[in-house]
This record gives structure tokens, C-alpha cells and sequence, in this order.
């Protein structure tokens, strides 16, 4: 079973993409954003990845999330499943293709952390973002259900990854 979308090498328009995106969620989450990144591996220069932009809105409080959900649909957002307590997703569409994730976290969430850090640290260390590259290559490779078996696959990586680089930095 496929990915969302198949890995490409990186694309130096991803950048401007995340741009785009960041300029028109913005105004949806108003006196409650905090700040706003682009996180995942479309953020960190050459990185195979799946071509979506992960942008990562950190806000003061979710008390208004059903609003948010509600303005965040006009820019063609829906709901996901939140991936852990406190950590909103959303996604985006064009014409049946994924192309960006929202992640919402409040303030000090440990998720903002962590995908920052992450972030950081592949961005800096090209050993470290070549094997995460070579295993997310052959995790494509041997798919057999889908994308929650390919982020299943990374994330034993990943935490390894925070612990041993990133968790008491």
C-alpha cells in the first residue's frame, strides 16, 4: 500500500512552500500564536522527503480549537487524529494529493520540543540526516499497509535520535 506521497530527493522550493502556507494560517489563530516553523523533513536542505510541508503552529491555548477547525477548513484543512494529547493535526488536499500537515501545540508542549530539536540536529549533522534518509528510503521500499506502518518504522529512530542528541540539550 502506498505512501501519501511517494519520497523525492529535496526540493529548494519547500522553503518558499512553508512561506506561502505560514502567511495565510496566520491571521486564522490571531493573538493566540505564539510562532510558527517549518518542521519535518521538507524543513532540513537535502533531505529526501514526502513533498508536504509540516508547519508546526505553536499557540497560547487550544480553547478555541473548534474555530480554528472551522477557519482552518476553508484553507481546505480537516481534522486527523491527534497524535498524542495536546497535539492537534490537521491536513491538506490539493486535488486528492497530501501536500502539508498542521501541527497545533500550546506553549511548552513537550511534541514542540521535540520536533524542533529534531529538526535542528538533522540540519547540522549530515551523518545522522543521511542514515535517516537511507531508512525512510527502504521503509517506502517494503511498505506492505501503509503510512502507519512507515512512521511506525521511523519513530525507534527517532527516539534514539532525541535521546542520544537532543533530550538534554
Amino acid at each position: 500500500m502506498p505512501l501519501t506521497r511517494k519520497i523525492t530527493k529535496y526540493n529548494n522550493r519547500w522553503p518558499l512552500e512553508f512561506e506561502i502556507e505560514a502567511k495565510r494560517l496566520r491571521p486564522i489563530f490571531a493573538s493566540r500564536l505564539v510562532s510558527i516553523h517549518h518542521v519535518g523533513s521538507t524543513a532540513v536542505e537535502g533531505l529526501a522527503a514526502k513533498p508536504e510541508i509540516d508547519v508546526l503552529v505553536i499557540v497560547t491555548d487550544s480553547e478555541p480549537l473548534e474555530i480554528w477547525q472551522d477557519k482552518l477548513s476553508y484553507l481546505d484543512y480537516r481534522r486527523g487524529g491527534d497524535l498524542v494529547q495536546g497535539h492537534h493535526f490537521f491536513k491538506r488536499d490539493v486535488d486528492g494529493v497530501r501536500t502539508h500537515k498542521l501541527h497545533v501545540c500550546i506553549q511548552g508542549h513537550p511534541q514542540v520540543t521535540r520536533m524542533l530539536k529534531i529538526r535542528d540536529h538533522l540540519r547540522s549533522n549530515a551523518e545522522d540526516r543521511a542514515a535517516y534518509a537511507t531508512l525512510k528510503l527502504s521503509l517506502e521500499k517494503q511498505n506492505q499497509t501503509g503510512i502507519a506502518e512507515y512512521l511506525d518504522g521511523k519513530s525507534p529512530f527517532l527516539d534514539e535520535l532525541y535521546d542520544r542528541c537532543c533530550s538534554n540539550q
